[in-house]
């Protein structure tokens, strides 16, 4: 979902963040090249949420979608490991930029050995659904942007569908299944196509009911798309600059 309204909105509300230097990508920048369990776990858990961007990067390469999965699979085997940490800890900054970075030298570098890896048995490291990456891909439009604009624009969706993922996951918690699926319609777009009434016969609320459970949502949403920019970035002075730079990758 696309949510380039959202975005200035977003960006117009900053909030802080005492607690950043717990998040993910900071955490394993932080631990560098020292064994850590918690610094594993947090890489870990980044590479399962934004797998799909790097798997139609090497499709986009001209790889076919076994090879394809298993040079991602070869590739997250080699960044869980201790001496690509510490090369984390080199590069700073962000988890996108790394990641594609790192990608590139591994196909550059380490292509004959992943293929050969790939004859002796199939590497396991993060579950890839590829049948549904291949179902993605066929149903993006034909692009002539490059690879790496491609790769950017793709990383945007993952972050926008691990928020609404987020955001629909505290709504079913809290019993209120129905209310998310009938006001998701109202976090992007364009809100003066909002019929407010119309959606307040379908939840049997007011008019005036249904648009302070629709703002309260977009507030949630602001909040949780922050919260998952700044896993993904070293510093809380980059999430504003990444919020910006991820829907332009959008809009672009």
């Amino acid at each position: 979902m696309k949510t380039t309204g959202e975005a200035q909105e977003n960006t117009a509300t900053p909030a802080a963040s005492p607690a950043f230097v717990t998040t993910r990508w900071s955490v394993v920048l932080s631990a560098g090249g020292e064994e850590s369990p918690e610094a594993a776990r947090a890489l870990e858990h980044l590479c399962r949420a934004y797998w799909f961007p790097l798997y139609a990067h090497v499709r986009r390469l001209g790889n076919q979608p076994a090879d394809a999965e298993d040079l991602t699979q070869a590739f997250f085997a080699k960044l869980l490991e201790k001496d690509w940490l510490a090369s984390a800890n080199r590069e700073r900054g962000r988890f996108r930029t790394f990641l594609l970075g790192a990608f590139k030298h591994f196909l550059a570098n380490e292509w004959d050995k992943a293929r050969a890896q790939k004859r002796g048995g199939r590497v396991q490291i993060i579950p890839l659904d590829a049948p549904a990456g291949e179902t993605r891909l066929r149903h993006e439009p034909a692009t002539s942007t490059t690879p790496d604009r491609e790769f950017d624009r793709r990383w945007a969706l993952a972050v926008l569908e691990t928020v609404l993922s987020r955001l629909e996951n505290e709504y079913r918690e809290s019993g209120k299944s129905k209310l998310f699926d009938q006001l998701k319609v109202t976090i992007g777009g364009d809100r003066s196509e909002i019929h407010y009434a119309e959606l307040g016969r379908l939840l049997s609320m007011s008019e005036g009911s249904v648009r302070v459970a629709a703002h309260r949502l977009r507030q949630r949403y602001r909040e949780l798309l922050r919260a998952e920019i700044a896993q993904t970035v070293a510093t809380e002075q980059e999430v504003e600059d990444e919020l910006r730079y991820l829907f332009a990758a959008l809009s672009g």
